[in-house]
């Protein structure tokens, strides 16, 4: 599925193409299922930029059906995984032997396709970007989402008591989370001070970006740290030093998952600490939909629209 303008979902085109052979220290990977993300529509958009035509995609699962010369991490039958670089939404997809990891036999490849790309980010906000102890309060935005909907229990489960937010009731009635709000940002920081006696959060987790910005550093408390990690409702404007100085010494990162998994044992140690929560039984893939690969617009569309809960995968027919 190829985007050769940037534009809205209609630029997204089916074309046949030949994967040939991987090359050195390269895998094929014949896919499973694919990963739909916010970023994809990043870069379909021109938000992010990539050359065109843009091969979208960063997530999916399947199995090596061939190896490149130097190739000694995986054989061809082994279940493997790829969140790196674009490419995915594809039938076959050649990637770096050092950008994929082996998946376990407990998870299946729909699972792994679901939840890799929300869940090692989700591994790196909840364990790298801040040291979080049990007893310590954090807002999470799109709760209910791809990466909420691991976030919020990866959270809990180490202790963290959770204010999770929603766009709407329906979605925060699916959040199982110490204090599930939903509804417009106007009021959300009143709130928020409200349940914690007028503190303020030591972390947000902010992924929607431009519409959340004031809320978010209004829920903080004093040496708070914004995490702002996507642009779902666009890219947020420029930053005040002042404002942060004013808002209580705020600190304020805007991370990326790349920069988390950009050596193997990077991505390994991060995939694992994935996959041990899953086997533990702490998070879980939440399929909320499923698209046959070639109607990937209309999923985009619908993604866009805030009409997915979950996750939601791209079936290669």
């Amino acid at each position: 599925m190829v985007a050769r303008s940037h534009g809205g979902p209609g630029v997204i085109t089916c074309e046949n193409f030949d994967p040939g052979d991987p090359g050195e220290g390269e895998v094929l990977i014949e896919q499973h299922a694919v990963g739909l993300n916010f970023i994809d529509t990043y870069y379909r958009s021109g938000l992010y930029h990539a050359p065109l035509p843009i091969l979208l995609g960063s997530e999916g699962a399947g199995h090596v059906v061939a190896v490149g010369p130097g190739v000694s991490r995986f054989a061809v039958g082994d279940k493997v995984g790829c969140v790196s670089g674009l490419g995915a939404y594809a039938t076959h997809r050649i990637v770096p032997a050092d950008k994929a990891v082996k998946i376990p036999d407990a998870v299946s490849l729909d699972d792994a396709a679901a939840i890799m790309l929300k869940g090692m980010t989700a591994c790196y906000l909840a364990e790298d970007s801040i040291a979080l102890q049990a007893g310590q309060v954090a807002l999470v935005h799109a709760a209910a989402g791809g990466v909420g909907s691991v976030l919020v229990p990866w959270l809990r489960d180490k202790g963290v008591v959770v204010i999770a937010h929603c766009g709407s009731a329906e979605k925060a009635a699916l959040v199982e989370a110490d204090h599930s709000l939903h509804g417009p940002f106007d009021n959300l920081a009143a709130t928020v001070r409200e349940l914690t006696g007028g503190k303020g959060v030591d972390v947000v987790y902010d992924g929607v970006g431009k519409d959340s910005w004031s809320a978010s550093l209004d829920s903080l408390k004093r040496r708070g740290l914004m995490v702002s990690y996507g642009n779902a409702s666009g890219a947020v404007p420029p930053v005040s030093l002042l404002d942060l100085s004013r808002g209580g010494s705020l600190y304020v990162t805007r991370p990326t998952l790349f920069d988390y998994i950009a050596t193997p044992s990077e991505l390994d140690h991060t995939a694992g600490r994935l996959f041990d929560r899953m086997a533990q039984g702490v998070v879980k893939a939440v399929i909320g939909q499923r698209f046959p690969l070639a109607d990937a617009g209309q999923a985009h569309r619908a993604l866009e629209d805030r009409q997915t809960v979950g996750t939601t995968l791209l079936i290669p027919s």
